[in-house]
């Protein structure tokens, strides 16, 4: 391939043709140029609402630019520029992101997709890039540095094992690593956890329950608080607004059996939650991202039907700080493990965690829970 011949065009997010070029381009990477049975095909669907200004409010706080690289006449790679207003008031610095990055193993047109990302960022006043991301630490963040022979998690990137070396090779410098955790749904909860979680329960008053699905949006924004008050402090957060939170909730629910969202009360009030969301790849893997004509009756075939969910990942484990230390984690992890086994789950993934928060993949350890994959945050200077 002869990166000289690259064309990059501009992607209006007004423009369906080009959003669905821009969306396809996976597609290329991953069937064509890297043919890999692990990737997953995204739902058409999904990806042009998630690209939609009029129904994404992400974009509501952000400004963005988009672009795909054409070579001979096909689309073969793309990237995505976005200065996020609400990063760059919670954290005070001038930073932007690089964002849905997909190439083939061209070291010079990965470098021409950056160097587009990064001038265009720099001529806004930005003074440092990070990513990949697929829009921000809110959504799929990272690119995969190993265990390329495994399935992905649901909503976890998959990419061929060149991207490491290409976004280095595009003075990228590791900023940090994501772990993804894996534990044995069939391998009861050690009885300690179990006794001190219980022990715990009860002496602080610690009510666990399930969120309610008929009363989605209300339950939601009772976990809004803890959302932005327990990762306050983690690398790269951002803080989210209501009407994003609402949006994001809204998705999730449609991968989340109401077995697996579930909220943690003291005194009435909300302190910690856990959302587990179905693992449906095996089940997208067969749509090959359209639900039309006949995927959705498949789906619901596969889900509700037959069902072939015999996994989950959890994706999120907040407490607020002041109930930090008085084993609540515990509790969340033993309600949705005995959710899984209720489920007839033979596992159970976590993830992601930060390389560097010892305390909390210490907790996974303790659980059984061990790694089986690394994703890469990068960052450069503008």
């Amino acid at each position: 391939m002869s990166s000289a011949a690259a064309e990059l065009i501009e992607v209006p997010l007004s423009d369906r043709t080009l959003v669905d070029r821009f969306i396809r381009v996976p597609w290329y990477v991953n069937r064509e140029h890297h043919p890999s049975a692990q990737w997953v095909a995204p739902l058409m669907m999904d990806r042009r609402d998630y690209l939609n200004p009029g129904k994404n409010p992400f974009f509501e706080h952000v400004q963005a630019a988009f672009w795909v690289a054409t070579v001979g006449g096909r689309d073969v790679a793309r990237v995505a520029a976005v200065i996020d207003a609400d990063y760059i008031k919670f954290h005070g610095e001038q930073t932007g992101y690089l964002g849905m990055f997909e190439c083939p193993d061209d070291p010079a047109l990965a470098r021409l997709l950056i160097d587009r990302a990064s001038s265009w960022l720099k001529e806004r006043g930005m003074t440092r890039m990070i990513g990949p991301f697929e829009l921000s630490t809110n959504y799929i963040s990272g690119v995969l540095v190993d265990a390329f022979d495994r399935e992905p998690g649901i909503n976890m990137p998959y990419n061929p094992p060149y991207y490491d070396r290409l976004l280095t090779g595009c003075g990228m410098v590791k900023a940090k690593d994501l772990l993804h955790w894996e534990l044995d749904a069939r391998v009861p909860v050690p009885e300690r956890i179990v006794r001190v979680a219980d022990k715990m329960a009860a002496r602080r008053g610690v009510k666990i329950r399930t969120m309610s699905f008929s009363d989605w949006d209300a339950e939601v924004l009772r976990t809004l608080e803890v959302y932005n008050d327990a990762w306050e402090k983690n690398w790269g957060f951002v803080p989210v607004g209501e009407k994003e939170y609402l949006h994001i909730a809204k998705d999730l629910k449609m991968v989340l059996h109401p077995d697996f969202a579930i909220l943690a009360e003291v005194d009435g009030q909300p302190a910690a939650f856990v959302l587990t969301i179905q693992n449906v790849n095996p089940v997208l893997k067969k749509l090959d991202g359209k639900l039309f004509p006949f995927g959705i009756l498949r789906l619901i075939w596969d889900l509700k039907i037959r069902p072939k969910v015999t996994s989950g990942r959890l994706i999120l484990l907040g407490i607020k700080s002041k109930f930090r230390g008085q084993g609540i984690d515990s509790l969340l992890f033993l309600a949705t493990h005995r959710a899984a086994v209720k489920q007839g789950w033979r596992s159970g993934e976590i993830g992601w965690t930060l390389e560097d928060n010892f305390k909390v993949n210490s907790a996974i350890k303790s659980m059984g829970g061990y790694q089986v994959a690394t994703y890469r945050v990068y960052d450069r200077e503008l």
